[in-house]
């Protein structure tokens, strides 16, 4: 429980960050804006059709009696519907960070640099990151949907189906939604996506700390846009330490508050321990 505390301290402490500098706030918020309104039609969209779509998909029931036929496709249009919006939390993440890479590259940079020394970057052209990260949100949503296929089975089964399945749902939600945005630091340091799985997985409670409350809070409406840039803000301090260029401090939640574009350690903490050269990038292969 003191990891998943360490986590969710990070979390608050992007939040605090961006509070503390406005302007990278309002810039972070764009992204975020443009997503909005794309998933939101998209959901609007299966909500109308999740009806005609479990029907298409039940023949053998249009003979059914009543309640039997309502209650079935009631079930499964509700699942489907709940499918759709889990697939979305995560989803969301990855065309938002595909959208705003230039904006959430230079938020986390100033980050890092508020942090004591210089930013590290990755060396490479925008198409070739924005291949990157279109590559390895893929990989996540493919994972996802495989983990989302196998509790939409789990959700036939009684009970468990309506308790243990939504908990591990939010789980696996919130450990893929972490490595989604720390992904925008580690990418700078050459981090490469098996690496970055590892990383989160020896270090899981945190994760989930970091992910599972970030994923209940995008479930409410406009939440996600307005907690996006802190979550980049958290998610590149918790890098910092997966990285191993500082250590966990779960009950220090204090960031700098001096001007974030300052290349200088204005928070008195000393200079990080040097980053990996963009030049031993193994993407660049």
């Amino acid at each position: 429980m003191r990891d998943f505390g360490v986590g969710f301290g990070y979390l608050l402490r992007g939040q605090k960050w961006v509070g503390t500098h406005g302007r990278w706030f309002g810039f972070g918020l764009l992204p975020g804006l443009v997503t909005l309104v794309l998933y939101a039609g998209a959901l609007v969209g299966l909500g109308y059709g999740a009806d005609d779509l479990t029907a298409w998909a039940t023949p053998f029931a249009d003979d059914w009696g009543s309640p039997w036929q309502g209650l079935l496709r009631s079930a499964l249009t509700f699942l489907v519907f709940a499918l759709g919006l889990f697939l979305a939390v995560i989803t969301f993440t990855a065309v938002t960070l595909l959208i705003g890479q230039p904006f959430y590259e230079s938020l986390s940079e100033a980050v890092d640099r508020s942090e004591g020394g210089e930013a590290p970057e990755s060396g490479l052209p925008l198409w070739r990151e924005l291949w990157i990260s279109a590559r390895d949100s893929l990989r996540v949503v493919l994972r996802v949907a495989l983990y989302g296929i196998l509790l939409f089975a789990a959700g036939f089964i009684p009970v468990v189906g309506q308790t243990v399945v939504p908990a591990i749902g939010f789980c696996v939600s919130g450990f893929f939604l972490t490595e989604e945005l720390t992904a925008v630091a580690l990418q700078r340091r050459g981090v490469e996506f098996k690496e970055r799985l590892g990383m989160l997985r020896g270090r899981r409670a945190a994760a989930l700390g970091f992910g599972v409350p970030l994923t209940l809070a995008f479930l409410v409406p406009f939440v996600a846009v307005l907690l996006m840039p802190g979550a980049v803000a958290g998610a590149t301090l918790m890098a910092r330490e997966l990285n191993g260029e500082t250590p966990a401090d779960p009950t220090d939640t204090d960031t700098d508050t001096d001007d974030a574009d300052d290349d200088t350690d204005a928070s008195g903490r000393g200079a990080a321990p040097a980053p990996r050269p963009a030049g031993a990038d193994p993407r660049l292969g």
